[in-house]
């Protein structure tokens, strides 16, 4: 083994899980694994216990792995706990680990503070590995990537409709990916009307459709994908508030596009996915400043409207559709 110690940090929990997993395969045989593997929840166990059990013999077999999850005291700001960690009793431990044990802590959070002692100490002894969201940029591999693994094609033009209704939580994306796998079988290639049936809808992708029925004029679609939605239990209230999100989003791209900012400069001011950022300057261009703040006011009369219960959710909403496309139509 490299280390004695690691540290896996970030919020991307499918980097987490496969690093996690890559530690114990080298460290147990398979056989062993049952009995020497021990978990423990920071936030309910002191540090200094689970490093009792990391000095401890193995049970069975002459390794163990110890994980700790949710080191709170590595945080700029701890969590409030009903005990306190003794983290001296870690520093200790850090600089003589037991040859036996390997320690995984398992710290699910954005930032860690890298001035503290018992951090400095940690990727001083040990490994810090870093497990943050994937970049947008980088998704395209990564769906290569497990395809490859599921021994599965999928072609280059259908990524898109991946990141689209994925975005880039990976964890999600392996889940999709297997479920694909199942239905085509080894060596199958994914089309991209089996793609479309059998990815999870996210609510933004939903979002994206309906704006992009309005934008086309099609009333037609715009009612379909409402139909389908609600078969999915979505509220009208629910999806009123989501599309004056999606066009507030193309509105805010318009006019920061027109004071000259990029799409990177755009993340600073405009709070959403890089992919929801991307999609809303590619719509911009097919709305009028006046169309999207007619928009927006039909938007915030039918959530009034809805809100007031004074009539049938579902008609409202399709009311609303109409309205939208009208918009465009008078344009």
């Amino acid at each position: 083994m490299k280390s004695h110690v690691y540290v896996l940090y970030g919020e991307e929990s499918y980097l987490i899980q496969e690093n996690k997993n890559k530690i114990i395969e080298k460290t147990l045989h398979k056989d062993d694994r049952e009995f020497n593997i021990s978990q423990y929840d920071l936030e309910e166990t002191p540090i200094e216990e689970v490093v009792t059990d990391a000095e401890t013999f193995p049970f069975l077999g002459e390794k163990k792995v110890v994980i700790a999850y949710n080191p709170v005291f590595l945080k700029g700001k701890p969590d409030k706990l009903s005990f306190e960690h003794d983290v001296d009793a870690l520093l200790e431990y850090i600089q003589n680990p037991a040859d036996y044990t390997v320690l995984i802590v398992v710290a699910p959070y954005e930032k860690l503070d890298e001035r503290k002692k018992v951090f400095k100490q940690l990727k001083k002894q040990g490994e810090i590995i870093p497990c943050q969201p994937v970049k947008e940029w980088d998704i395209d591999q990564w769906i290569k990537t497990l395809a490859d693994e599921l021994h599965i094609v999928v072609p280059q033009d259908i990524y898109e409709l991946f990141s689209r209704e994925i975005g880039t939580n990976l964890m999600a994306l392996r889940s999709e990916m297997e479920k694909l796998a199942l239905n085509v079988g080894e060596g199958g290639v994914v089309t991209k009307e089996l793609a479309e049936q059998l990815l999870s809808h996210s609510a933004e992708a939903s979002g994206l459709k309906l704006v992009d029925a309005v934008m086309e004029r099609d009333l037609g679609r715009a009612i379909q994908l409402y139909k389908d939605l609600e078969k999915l239990n979505e509220e009208p209230i629910a999806l009123t508030a989501l599309l004056a999100s999606q066009f507030r989003i193309i509105s805010q791209a318009k006019v920061l596009k027109q004071k000259g900012y990029g799409q990177n400069q755009m993340r600073n001011y405009i709070k959403a996915h890089p992919y929801v950022i991307k999609m809303a300057l590619k719509r911009e261009r097919y709305f009028t400043q006046k169309e999207l703040n007619h928009i927006m006011e039909q938007l915030a009369q039918t959530d009034h409207t809805l809100k007031q219960g004074k009539i049938d959710k579902p008609l409202a909403f399709e009311l609303l559709l109409y309205k939208l496309i009208q918009v465009k139509q008078q344009a």
